[in-house]
């Protein structure tokens, strides 16, 4: 196993030609696979949405069907009684369920992208015998309990705590988490919480502990068959073995178990777009307007196109991550997976805006799927972190990063260097490429790193620590990154079909759109400097009355 895989930081500081000269690898399904994807479809149809959403729960019926067919252990190791599936063959079969139904698939991504995660990563031996056959054969649905009724994003401030007991054998557990997928469902929570030391702590809370109160159904805009409610907890006392890793290390557990949540969140939106694009091109086709298929408009194929580059780019990116992870499990790949997360989410919830659409009228009905979709697919820009935090944070690491790289190197000669060599990129880590086709985009990569490090560097000039409120500055970094690492991961999906002897002239179009996109972008919206509109935001704002 290759630990020493560099990430998408360590690229831009110094390894981008080792990084993009990665290879992907393009391994199908497993046969397994293949026939849960089937077994799914057949359960799903027989279950139809809207008794689903009458219900406003999975039926007891499928729910146990789910659990006899294997889907509660893909991921887990076939010694636990799982399916011991590969990460990639996970995230294909996420892909499939999200393009039927994501309000019964999430049921299952909840419990073993983020649920049970934090146990096969980092549980001791005997965390994993106790509680992974259970979770396997969907006796145990487990759930992922970080966020709180005052904290979302900043997980670092979680105020639910943990106290030893004072005879030693427990952690006593206070706090209330809220928005927890699963709660209804679950007999088992990865649950974090604050020690005295200000570190945190990941625990394994079984709900049938005294003291943990499972709130209501919170009702939903969409996915209804979703459970969601608050959980308190209240002197829970969790035996000390339930502690997974060492105190203190909480919040690094909860970090890396989001990047398999994002990267989830990556697939679901590849299933969603793929799965409008084929409801836009058959509705097109057949809708005519004034004696012609509506295909025949360049408005409508316009979208067609959009939502073909933008499943093309989504499914590079997590293809690119998941590799990555396959390798080392618990590699750092925040940027990679907010950068998927953010730009999968997004571009569905555009692509599903746009199915409705063409659909037209028909397209408001709820007799037809689109919108449903549309809510139940409305929260992922809200999941795992929401679009705004994703806009800003591969930013702030990289500004982080490179802050403490520059303290570290010693001499001015030195820094000057070094500053040097991430201004010019090109000049020093030129992007190797098998084909002349595929030079554009290496060259629009390293142009875009360029521009990103002398962005980076300015603000921390400029701005100091006051960096982390320019958030208008910081989204501009953040994009220029995302379209870097899209192009990569779509270099990378190509060179791989090359050396396998695969046509790449369809791939090579969606690149070509997609590098003509960034360089718009840089050019266009990218700007050093405060934007007129930034401007006159923050003027119209002011005149806007808001409570004292």
């Amino acid at each position: 196993m290759d630990t020493n895989i560099p990430t998408l930081t360590d690229a831009y500081l110094g390894l981008l030609e080792k990084y993009a000269n990665r290879r992907v690898r393009n391994s199908e399904p497993g046969e397994k696979a293949q026939q849960l994807a089937g077994r799914y479809l057949e359960l799903v149809d027989e279950y139809p949405d809207n008794m689903i959403e009458r219900e406003k729960k999975v039926p007891d019926e499928l729910l146990e069907k789910l659990k006899q067919a294997g889907f509660f252990g893909m991921t887990i190791p076939e010694k636990y009684g799982g399916l011991g599936m590969t990460l990639k063959e996970y995230l294909a079969l996420v892909e499939s369920m999200a393009s039927k139904s994501v309000a019964v698939g999430i049921t299952i991504i909840a419990h073993l992208s983020i649920g049970i995660k934090g146990i096969l990563l980092f549980g001791s031996q005997e965390q994993k015998q106790k509680y992974l056959p259970g979770a396997a054969s969907g006796k145990i649905i487990f759930s992922y309990a970080l966020t709180e009724p005052e904290i979302g994003s900043d997980a670092q401030n979680i105020t639910t705590t943990a106290e030893l007991s004072e005879d030693g054998s427990s952690y006593i557990v206070n706090g209330i988490k809220t928005y927890i997928t699963n709660a209804n469902y679950a007999e088992a929570m990865t649950v974090f919480a604050r020690f005295k030391s200000g570190g945190l702590g990941a625990f394994i809370v079984e709900t049938s502990y005294k003291g943990v109160i499972i709130g209501k159904e919170m009702p939903k805009m969409g996915l209804k068959a979703s459970s969601t409610a608050s959980v308190k907890f209240d002197n829970v006392r969790v035996p000390r073995e339930n502690l997974i890793g060492r105190e203190g290390d909480g919040f690094k557990i909860a970090m890396t178990i989001l990047n398999y949540g994002r990267l989830a969140l990556g697939a679901t939106s590849s299933g969603i777009i793929k799965r409008s694009l084929e409801d836009m091109v058959k509705r097109s086709s057949y809708r005519k307007q004034f004696g012609v298929a509506i295909k025949e408009f360049e408005l409508i194929r316009e979208m067609l196109v959009r939502a073909k580059v933008n499943a093309k780019i989504v499914s590079a990116m997590t293809a690119f991550s998941t590799d990555i992870l396959e390798n080392n499990p618990t590699a750092n790949i925040s940027v990679e997976s907010s950068h998927s997360k953010l730009f999968g989410t997004t571009r569905a919830w555009q692509t599903v805006y746009d199915a409705l659409q063409v659909a037209g009228g028909s397209g408001y009905l709820m007799t037809l799927p689109y919108e449903k979709r549309m809510r139940d697919f409305r929260v992922t820009t809200i999941f795992e972190g929401t679009t705004e935090i994703h806009s800003i944070y591969p930013a702030l690491v990289l500004a982080k990063k490179l802050q403490d790289l520059l303290k570290n190197t010693k001499g001015f000669a030195s820094k000057l260097k070094l500053v040097f060599r991430f201004l010019f990129p090109g000049l020093f880590q030129p992007i190797k490429v098998s084909s002349p086709a595929l030079k554009p985009a290496g060259r629009m990569v390293s142009r875009l790193v360029g521009k990103i490090f002398f962005f980076t560097l300015f603000g921390l000039i400029r701005y100091g620590k006051n960096l982390r409120w320019k958030q208008f500055f910081l989204r501009r970094i953040t994009f220029l990154s995302m379209y870097s690492f899209g192009i990569l991961a779509m270099i990378a999906q190509i060179e791989t079909a090359r050396s396998e002897s695969k046509s790449t002239e369809s791939d090579l179009d969606v690149l070509r759109f997609f590098v003509h996109e960034a360089s718009q972008y840089s050019k266009h919206h990218a700007g050093l400097f405060s934007k007129t509109t930034d401007h006159i935001t923050e003027k119209v704002f002011r005149t806007i009355e808001l409570p004292d």
